[in-house]
C-alpha cells in the first residue's frame, strides 16, 4: 500500500537509504535486499520532504516511523491537491471503509496543520481546521493523547525563490497518521553531553543512522575496528545490539581519562549494555584465531582517512630497518607499554577492513562504513572497487569540501568468503592501488580538504574540472 512519507529537510541523500533498510528490517529480514517503491507528488522537486512509498503493511510503516531518524512521519493519504476545493473532492471520494473506522463517536482525535516553505499563525491554522467540517468526525477532541491523530500538510507556491526545493505549485495533503519519530532521541545523545569525548566521535544523528543502515537489533552482534570513544557502538547498543570494539591506540579503550571517564562511562551514562569487549587491536593484523569466521552480524565504523586523524598500523623503526623477529616486550615494561605504529594508508585500511568483513561476517550481514570521494564523480564506483563477496546497497553522500566529500556505503555480504575469493580481492586491491588518486592512496586528505584551491596552480583545465554546478544547499533549521 501507498503511503505518504514525510522527512525532517535534512541529510537528503541518507532519507530513502534509512527507509529502505528498516524496511528491509521489519518486513522479512531473510528476504533479499530490494529497493522500495518510490514517487513524487505532483511538480515536486526530488529534494522534496513530501515522497510516496509502497509499503508491505500498516505496521511496517508505524515501525519504520517509529525508529527512524530521518522520518518525520508515515500517514495513510486521505486526499490531495492544488486547492482546498481538489483536497475536499478527494478525501469526499475516499473509500467509506477506510475512513469509518477513525470518524467513530467512541474514539478521539486531534488534528494538526503543518506547513512547508511558510509560516502561518494560529488563527489561520484553526481557520484550515474549520475547513474540514464536510469530514464527518463524531468522536472527541482530545488534544494531549488522541487515539487518532489527523495532520492537515501545505506547501507554498514559492517557485525556486525561497532557499528551499524548487516548488511552482501549491499542494495540500490530509492524511491519518500512521506513526511519527521521537526526536527527543537526539537531544539526549548529543555529543557535547557526553562523558568521554574524543575529537573524532561519530555525531549522534550520524551514528543513529548508521546503526540503522546496520539494522542493529536484540540478539545481534555490532563490531567496530576503529572504536574510538565508542560513539558508533552507543546507538547500536541504543537499539538492543551487543556491542564490541577494537582501537590501536590501548590508551583510549583501556585508560580513558581515568576511572570515571572512559568509554564504559559513555556506556554507564545511558544505562546501556556494556561491550562484550574492548581490544587493543590492528585492523592490518586482526587477533583473531585461524579459522574463526562469520561472528558479527555487523560491522559499523569510521575508517581513519587523515582528515582529523591519520591511520595508523603496528609498525615503527624496527619493522621499518627490516627486522622480521619477534619484539618481546621486557616484563617490567609491560604494564605502561605503548605499541609503536606506523603510517596506514586509506587503501590498505579498506582493503583490510573488506577482508575482516568477508571473514568475521555472518551471510547477510552489513558493512557500514564511511569512504571519500571526489564531489565532482557521481558515481563512487570511480573510486571504489567491486568485491567479489559484497553487494552495495546504498550510498548516501555528505559534502566535506567543494572538491571532497564522504559517502556513507552500506555492503551485504552475499557469499562464502572462501580462499579463492580473497586472492581475487587481493588481486583487486592491487590493481586499485596502482591506479588511484595519489590524493587517497597517501591517505591524507586534510590539506585537500581544509585548503583552497588555487585555480593559478593547478592551470585552467584542472580550475574547470572542479567548478562543476554544485550540489543545492538549502537554507532552514535541518539543512
Amino acid at each position: 500500500m501507498w503511503y505518504l512519507c514525510v522527512f525532517f529537510h535534512r541529510l537528503l541523500d541518507y532519507r530513502k537509504a534509512e527507509v529502505e533498510s528498516l524496511a528491509q528490517l521489519f518486513s522479512n529480514e531473510d528476504q533479499e535486499y530490494q529497493c522500495l517503491q518510490w514517487r513524487l507528488p505532483l511538480l515536486h522537486h526530488p529534494d522534496s520532504p513530501f515522497h510516496f512509498v509502497d509499503l508491505p503493511s500498516e505496521d511496517v510503516a508505524k515501525s519504520i516511523a517509529s525508529r527512524s531518524i530521518l522520518v518525520k512521519g508515515m500517514y495513510e493519504l486521505w486526499g490531495e491537491g492544488g486547492s482546498y476545493e481538489e483536497l475536499e473532492e478527494c478525501i469526499r471520494n475516499y473509500p467509506d471503509e477506510r475512513k469509518l473506522p477513525y470518524l467513530d463517536s467512541s474514539s478521539t482525535f486531534k488534528i494538526n496543520v503543518d506547513t512547508f516553505g511558510k509560516v502561518i499563525s494560529l488563527q489561520e491554522q484553526t481557520q484550515r481546521i474549520q475547513g474540514l467540517s464536510y469530514i464527518p468526525f463524531k468522536g472527541r477532541v482530545n488534544l494531549k493523547n488522541p487515539e487518532h491523530k489527523f495532520w492537515l500538510m501545505e506547501t507554498d507556491d514559492y517557485g525556486a525563490s525561497n532557499g528551499l526545493p524548487p516548488m511552482v505549485q501549491k499542494r495540500i495533503f490530509f492524511g491519518r497518521e500512521i506513526g511519527g519519530a521521537d526526536r527527543k532521541l537526539l537531544p539526549t545523545y548529543q555529543l557535547k553531553s557526553r562523558i568521554y569525548l574524543g575529537p573524532t566521535a561519530m555525531d549522534a544523528e550520524m551514528a543513529f543512522l548508521m546503526a540503522n543502515q546496520a539494522l542493529a537489533t536484540p540478539g545481534k552482534l555490532v563490531y567496530d575496528p576503529f572504536v574510538g570513544t565508542g560513539s558508533i557502538l552507543i546507538a547500536a547498543a541504543h537499539f538492543g545490539a551487543m556491542t564490541m570494539g577494537a582501537d590501536i591506540d590501548i590508551r583510549v579503550v583501556r585508560d580513558g581519562r581515568g576511572p570515571d571517564c572512559n568509554v564504559w562511562s559513555n556506556f554507564k551514562q545511558y544505562g546501556l549494555p556494556m561491550p562484550i569487549a574492548l581490544l587493543r587491536a590492528d585492523n592490518n593484523l586482526p587477533p583473531w584465531r585461524t579459522g574463526l569466521k562469520e561472528v558479527f552480524d555487523a560491522i559499523i565504523c569510521d575508517p581513519p582517512y587523515g582528515v582529523r586523524a591519520g591511520g595508523r598500523k603496528s609498525g615503527g623503526r624496527k619493522l621499518m630497518k627490516g627486522v622480521i623477529g619477534p619484539y618481546v616486550v621486557p616484563d617490567d615494561k609491560r604494564t605502561d607499554h605503548i605499541p609503536s605504529t606506523a603510517s596506514y594508508s586509506l587503501v590498505e585500511c579498506v582493503h583490510d577492513l573488506l577482508d575482516l568483513a568477508g571473514r568475521m561476517l555472518v551471510m547477510g550481514g552489513r558493512l557500514v562504513f564511511f569512504y571519500p570521494v571526489l564531489s565532482e564523480d557521481d558515481n563512487v564506483d570511480n573510486h571504489f572497487p567491486e568485491h567479489p563477496c559484497f553487494k552495495l546497497i546504498a550510498t548516501s553522500e555528505q559534502i566535506l569540501s567543494s572538491r571532497y566529500s564522504r559517502v556513507l556505503l552500506t555492503m551485504v555480504k552475499k557469499s562464502p568468503y572462501t580462499e579463492d575469493i580473497a586472492e581475487a580481492a587481493r588481486l583487486k586491491h592491487l590493481d586499485f592501488k596502482e591506479n588511484h588518486l595519489k590524493w587517497l592512496e597517501d591517505g591524507n586528505l586534510h590539506s585537500a580538504v581544509f585548503s583552497p584551491t588555487d585555480p593559478q596552480s593547478n592551470g585552467a583545465a584542472d580550475h574547470a574540472k572542479f567548478t562543476k554546478e554544485p550540489k543545492p544547499k538549502y537554507r532552514g533549521k535541518y539543512v
